[in-house]
C-alpha cells in the first residue's frame, strides 16, 4: 500500500478517509463512473462505526487504545501551503461498559471432548499406530457380541405373537407429545469465546425497509449480488408488562386473537385511509398543527389500536406532527408484502456487510483500498484555500482534488458548532427468545414505549442463529435509543431489567418454574454511547470547500439519511454523472473482438435481461426475488 500511495500523483483523485456506509457508497459511485479513488482507514477492519465483529474481535475492539503514530510532516509542505491537522483519535464512542453474567467455568463435557480430540490428533508413530489398531479391534469385537437380527428366521414377521410384541413395544415407547424436552446445555463464557467466530455483532443496529432508499440502491447498482438477506419474521411491542405480537398485514389482522372483530374492522379502515391519505385532506387538515397522538384519539380507535399504530407501525413519538405520522404509517404499509409479511430485511452476517459490498464494487472498478493507513493532515493552498494534497501517517504526500472524511476525524478546532446528540446502545447475548414460539429461528423487532416518565422510546432487534450473527441456542439482542441521561447503561438498564433476567452473580440460574416469568437470561452485555451528528449542517465545519464531511449513524431504524447524504455529496463532486449506475453482469459484458479481451474501452453494457434487477432475500434458503 505504501508504494502505491506514494506513487499516486494524478490529475483527478477523490480520496476517502474511513469506510463507513456513506463514504463506501460515494466511493463506489465515483469509481463506477471512471474516477480515480483512494480509500484509506486508520482501522484494521472495514465499515468503521458500521462494522460487524466476531465476539473475539469485539473484545479486541473494546480493549483497543488507538493512538496514531505521527511523523513530522512540516518538511512535506511547499511554498504557499499550510497544513490543517486532523484528529488523531476517534472520540465518537464513549461510556463503554461490559458485563459478563455467564459462568466462566469450563464444562466437564467440553474438557472430555477436547482431551479426546487431542488424543486423536497425536502424530501416529509406529507405537501409536499399533495402539490405535488394538483399540479399533477391541471396539469391533464388542460390537460383534451384540445380537443383530439379520434374517427372517431370527425375527417373527407374522402371527399373533408378533402383533402382541409390536403392541407392547408401542406401549413402552412414549408418544412425541409425552416425551420430555431435552434440557438445554448450560452456556458458559468459555463456550461463547470458543464459538466466537459464529458471532457477527454490529456496532450500529438498523433494518432495511423493503422499499427504502438503501434497498432501491442495492437493486439499481447490482451491488445486491454481493450479499444475502433474511426477512424480519415478526413485529412485537411491550404493553401492560408483557411482549405481544403486532398484527400489521391483512392476514395478521384477520388471524389475530388479540383483537376483537370490531377492532379488526376499525384497524383495517384506518390503515386503508393511511395508504392514500393525500387523497383525503379533509380527514386530517384540521390537525396539521396537532400531534399524531391527538389525531389518533379522534378516529375512535381503541387504546389497544392506538398503541399498535403509534409505536409499532408508524414507530414515532406521540409528539410528532400528524402529517409526519401519516407518512410514516404509509411508508410502513407500502413496504409490506414486497419480500414477506413484514416491511423489513436483514443482511446475513450483520449490517457491516453492506459497506463492504460497496467497497467491493469500488475495487472492481479500480478503487485502491488501504487499511491501517490514515491521513494525518490536509495541505491547503493559501490563495484558493482549497485542499490540494494530504499527508498520511507514514509522512507520504498524496495529491487529490477532493477529500471525503468521516465526522469522527474532524478536530474540535474545525467545528463551529460542537452540539451533537448521543445514541445509547446495548448488545446482549441471551439464552432464549424474548417471546418464545414454535420456531426458534425468529427475527423480531420490538418497540418499547418509555417505561419511566421522561424516559426514551427503546427499539430492540432480536436476531437468531440463522442470521449468522450468533451461535446456536443463543440470541443476539440490540437495544437502541436517543440518549437522555448521558450514559447508555443508565438509559437502557430499566428496559433490560423488565424484559430480561440478569443474574446476581455469574452462572446463577433462575429458580425452577420461574424462567417464563423472568424472561430470557442475559449471558453477556455491552453498553456504549455513539455520537450522532446527522443533524449537524455543513456550515458547522470550518473546512475548505472541496472537503466533504459524512455524518455518523443516526437513531432512525432505516439508512435513508446515509444514502441521501451519499448522493448529495456525489452531486457536489460530479454533478453531470449518474449516481451509482448498474454494474454489468459478467455474462452481459461484450468484448471487442479486435483487441485483447478485457483491455481498453472495448466493452459495453448489454441491455439488461428480464429479472436482471433481481436480488437475494434469505428465507429458509437463498432465493432470488425480482425488484
Amino acid at each position: 500500500c505504501r508504494g502505491k500511495c506514494s506513487a499516486i500523483q494524478m490529475e483527478l483523485l477523490i480520496l476517502f478517509d474511513a469506510y463507513c456506509l456513506s463514504e463506501s457508497v460515494i466511493a463506489a459511485a465515483c469509481s463506477r463512473v471512471g474516477q480515480r479513488v483512494l480509500h484509506v482507514d486508520r482501522r484494521n477492519y472495514y465499515a468503521g462505526n458500521w462494522a460487524s465483529f466476531t465476539f473475539n474481535g469485539l473484545l479486541s475492539w473494546i480493549e483497543e487504545y488507538k493512538e496514531a503514530v505521527r511523523e513530522d510532516w512540516k518538511e512535506k509542505l511547499e511554498e504557499g501551503e499550510e497544513a490543517l491537522a486532523l484528529s488523531s483519535m476517534d472520540t465518537s464512542i464513549s461510556n463503554l461498559e461490559v458485563f459478563c453474567y455467564a459462568s466462566e467455568e469450563p464444562e466437564e463435557e467440553e474438557e472430555v471432548n477436547e482431551a479426546a480430540a487431542a488424543a486423536w490428533s497425536v502424530p501416529q508413530t509406529p507405537d501409536s499406530e499399533g495402539e490405535v489398531e488394538r483399540c479399533l479391534l477391541e471396539s469391533s469385537s464388542v460390537e460383534e457380541e451384540e445380537p443383530v437380527v439379520a434374517s427372517d428366521e431370527a425375527s417373527p414377521a407374522s402371527g399373533p405373537d408378533a402383533e402382541e410384541t409390536q403392541g407392547e413395544a408401542q406401549q413402552a415407547s412414549p408418544s412425541p407429545a409425552e416425551r420430555q424436552p431435552e434440557p438445554k446445555k448450560k452456556i458458559t463464557y468459555t463456550k461463547i469465546v470458543k464459538e466466537g467466530r459464529r458471532f457477527n455483532i454490529d456496532l450500529v443496529s438498523k433494518l432495511m425497509f423493503s422499499r427504502g432508499s438503501l434497498v432501491d440502491l442495492l437493486i439499481k447498482s447490482n451491488v445486491s449480488r454481493y450479499a444475502e438477506f433474511k426477512n424480519v419474521t415478526r413485529i412485537l411491542t411491550y404493553r401492560n408488562g408483557k411482549v405481544e405480537q403486532v398484527p400489521c398485514s391483512r392476514a395478521d389482522v384477520f388471524g389475530s386473537k388479540q383483537l376483537t372483530v370490531v377492532e379488526k374492522r376499525m384497524l383495517m379502515k384506518f390503515l386503508t385511509f393511511c395508504l392514500d391519505f393525500e387523497q383525503h385532506p379533509e380527514e386530517y387538515q384540521d390537525f396539521s398543527e396537532h400531534s399524531f397522538w391527538d389525531f389518533l384519539q379522534t378516529k375512535k380507535l381503541t387504546e389497544n389500536l392506538q398503541h399498535f399504530i403509534l409505536h409499532s407501525i408508524a414507530m414515532v413519538i406521540p409528539e410528532v406532527c400528524t402529517v409526519e405520522g401519516l407518512r410514516a404509517t404509509q411508508h410502513f404499509l407500502r413496504c409490506l408484502g414486497r419480500y414477506g409479511n413484514t416491511p423489513f430485511l436483514f443482511p446475513l452476517y450483520g449490517l457491516g456487510e453492506i459497506p463492504q459490498c460497496f467497497c467491493r464494487m469500488c475495487a472492481v472498478f479500480g478503487g485502491i483500498y488501504c487499511l491501517r493507513h490514515s491521513v494525518q493532515c490536509l495541505v491547503l493552498d493559501k490563495e484558493s484555500g482549497k485542499c490540494k494534497a494530504v499527508i498520511d501517517t507514514h509522512g507520504q504526500r498524496i495529491s487529490c482534488s477532493h477529500f471525503v472524511v468521516e465526522d469522527g476525524y474532524i478536530g474540535a478546532d474545525q467545528r463551529k458548532n460542537t452540539d451533537s446528540r448521543q445514541i445509547s446502545r446495548a448488545v446482549l447475548i441471551t439464552d432464549r427468545s424474548i417471546l418464545p414460539s414454535d420456531s426458534e429461528q425468529q427475527i423480531s423487532l420490538v418497540t418499547v414505549p418509555p417505561v419511566e416518565p421522561g424516559g426514551p422510546l427503546v427499539r430492540i432487534i432480536e436476531l437468531c442463529s440463522s442470521t449468522m450473527t450468533c451461535m446456536l441456542d443463543t440470541y443476539l439482542v440490540h437495544l437502541t435509543c436517543s440518549s437522555a441521561s448521558g450514559s447508555a447503561q443508565e438509559d437502557l438498564a430499566p428496559v433490560v431489567s423488565r424484559l430480561f433476567h440478569t443474574p446476581a452473580s455469574p452462572g446463577e440460574e433462575p429458580a425452577e418454574g420461574t424462567e417464563e416469568s423472568r424472561g430470557p437470561t442475559v449471558l453477556w452485555a455491552l453498553y456504549f454511547n455513539m455520537r450522532d451528528t446527522s443533524a449537524v449542517d455543513r456550515s458547522s465545519y470550518d473546512l475548505p470547500s472541496n472537503v466533504h464531511v459524512c455524518a455518523s449513524p443516526d437513531t432512525a431504524l432505516g439508512s435513508d439519511h446515509s444514502i441521501k447524504l451519499a448522493e448529495a455529496v456525489f452531486r457536489q463532486l460530479l454533478p453531470d454523472e449518474e449516481f451509482c449506475p448498474p454494474a454489468p453482469n459478467p455474462e452481459d459484458i461484450i468484448y471487442d473482438g479486435d483487441g485483447p479481451q478485457g483491455e481498453g474501452p472495448g466493452f459495453e453494457e448489454a441491455a439488461p435481461a428480464e429479472g436482471a434487477e433481481s436480488w437475494h432475500a434469505q428465507q429458509s434458503v437463498s432465493t432470488p426475488l425480482k425488484a
